[in-house]
């Protein structure tokens, strides 16, 4: 049998574009001589659909899109979509897999495992199934399993979070394929962990393996596609492209299938994850352009390189502001990634109007030292005008901190967390500049400048950041290990050899900078654990680790 593996890119809600889409890959697939096709999870309605599946219209909605996808769908196909629950006690939707033959929904089968970690909350929409079982087609006993129910295997996982595990009972029924359709979003490693974890199924259950995810950004969440197949022996079969729409096929009579290329390395991943976030996000609300100030650091210069990439040079829009301590080399490299870029460019200095907010202050302030409410007004004014030009022209602003600067509280509440998305929050400094010299690989679109000189906000004389910062590379290491990792000051400072007292101040600043992260514009999610969505702390607690 042959098996088209469809991954797509759908919008939640869009029930007219997204069955659109499916009827157009279906269609692509029947030409290629597919007996099967096979979609992403809840893929009609989009992933995460969240509070929208409390909404009885939207629960119907999913029920008559399915009618009406089955009626015209050109061949036997796999959908994921939101159902009914199996019981009227509990929940009243559940997360289902409708197999679709001759016009009509053939089979179903409800998703077990729930997943409530992390970036997942599926227990507080769907009713999991009780049993599963098998569809019989074309001579073969297909089980399918919706996403989480393929990550429970007790050969695999040293502790396991459920106490059943679905494609075990599958196998005991007979299933001689095993199909799992997923929505699994994007993390650092994980294309690569996903498929060790399918592997060691497709060996342990002696089955071919079939898995195919969805593909783009929605909201916070990237989604890197990346379906594949397995052999029964747990070999590579078949490989799709990630973080763009596909179709491979996957020939289980002879246990081949199309393989296609993939980014070099992980960080390439990364960056295209951010690229595909940035795009879809920006796309999916609305607008077509981005807008960007340039301050000629590193951070506003990779964020310019990935809006290029993911909007094109012609809608994108880069300020430059520069104030009263801006250096003459950072108003150079501002202009020549503009130019590097070939993107729209202005200057609008902010001097007259920073002296306007201290005269409006003068007599509030009298009496006062200067400090970091002088600093904050600068970043404020910028923010302000990103924010009157995103109004004026219809463009979103694209903010520019970084994670290690939204950990500690680096970052200016209303000035340079302003903005629509936050597309670097989730990379920390340390990645930043890595990202920046893979932009530069094939020519040099990032000044050399902004990535050699000491990083620096400079809203005062002569300030770089490790004034008030450890160095990135050690703040990047005691990040990671406290807002990722879970571990105490204690155990981080023995672990790298870092005086305890150093431990417990960054952590410090990151407890108290949660405020200031709560009303920072959403971020894309690349790493295990990012502060837009799946981190969830208490604003008014007094826990000290």
């Amino acid at each position: 049998m042959k098996i088209a593996l469809a991954q797509f890119n759908p919008t939640v809600g869009d029930f007219f574009g997204n069955s659109a889409r499916m009827l157009e890959m279906a269609a692509s697939a029947k030409s290629q001589g597919a007996d099967l096709v096979i979609f992403s999870e809840l893929c009609l309605c989009g992933y995460p659909p969240q509070d929208l599946v409390e909404r009885p219209a939207f629960l119907e909605r999913n029920q008559k899109s399915l009618a009406a996808l089955a009626a015209q769908m050109p061949m036997p196909a796999i959908v994921g979509y939101v159902g009914k629950a199996q019981h009227d006690m509990g929940k009243p939707a559940a997360n289902c897999a409708a197999f679709i033959r001759d016009g009509k929904v053939a089979f179903k089968q409800r998703k077990m495992l729930l997943p409530t970690y992390d970036v997942f909350d599926e227990s507080r929409y769907f009713q999991p199934a009780e049993s599963q079982s098998n569809y019989s087609f074309e001579d073969q006993r297909l089980g399918i399993t919706i996403c989480e129910d393929c990550w429970n295997d007790k050969d695999f996982w040293k502790q396991r979070l459920y106490d059943r595990d679905p494609v075990a009972e599958l196998a005991g029924q007979g299933t001689t394929i095993l199909i799992n359709i997923s929505a699994s979003p994007y993390g650092l490693d994980k294309r690569n962990f996903r498929m060790d974890m399918l592997r060691s199924l497709a060996r342990r259950h002696k089955l071919p393996v079939i898995y195919v995810n969805q593909v783009g950004g929605n909201d916070s969440l990237v989604f890197d596609g990346s379906s594949f197949a397995f052999d029964a022996a747990g070999n590579l079969a078949a490989l799709a492209h990630s973080f763009e729409d596909d179709i491979i096929i996957f020939d289980s009579a002879t246990g081949s299938g199309d393989i296609r290329p993939q980014p070099s390395d992980e960080l390439e991943a990364a960056y295209r994850a951010l690229v595909c976030g940035t795009r879809d996000y920006v796309r999916k609300c609305g607008f077509s352009k981005g807008v960007i100030g340039l301050s000629g650091g590193i951070d506003s210069a990779l964020v310019a390189a990935i809006a290029v990439d993911a909007l094109g040079p012609g809608n994108v829009i880069g300020v430059s502001m520069p104030g009263p301590y801006s250096s003459k080399d950072s108003l150079v490299d501002a202009a020549q990634l503009a130019q590097n870029l070939d993107i729209q460019y202005s200057v609008i200095p902010i001097d007259e109007i920073f002296q306007t907010y201290r005269k409006a202050l003068c007599a509030a302030f009298a009496n006062q030292c200067e400090d970091v409410a002088e600093e904050n007004i600068q970043a404020r004014v910028r923010g302000n005008l990103l924010m009157a030009l995103s109004n004026k022209f219809g463009s979103m602003v694209l903010s520019t901190g970084n994670k290690s600067e939204y950990a500690v509280g680096y970052t200016t509440l209303y000035g340079d967390m302003a903005g629509g998305l936050a597309v670097i929050s989730d990379v920390p400094k340390s990645m930043v500049y890595e990202l920046a010299r893979l932009v530069n690989r094939k020519r040099e679109l990032i000044p050399a400048g902004s990535i050699t000189k000491p990083p620096s906000a400079e809203l005062r004389p002569n300030q770089t950041d490790q004034d008030t910062l450890p160095p990135y590379d050690v703040l990047d290491r005691i990040l990671k290990a406290y807002v990722e990792d879970l571990r105490s000051p204690e155990e981080i400072a023995s672990h790298y050899e870092f005086p305890l007292q150093l431990v417990r101040d960054v952590a410090r600043m990151v407890d108290r900078s949660e405020y200031k992260r709560k009303q920072a514009p959403p971020g894309l999610k690349i790493t295990s654990k990012a502060f837009s969505v799946g981190r969830r702390f208490p604003l008014a607690n007094k826990f000290i680790p």
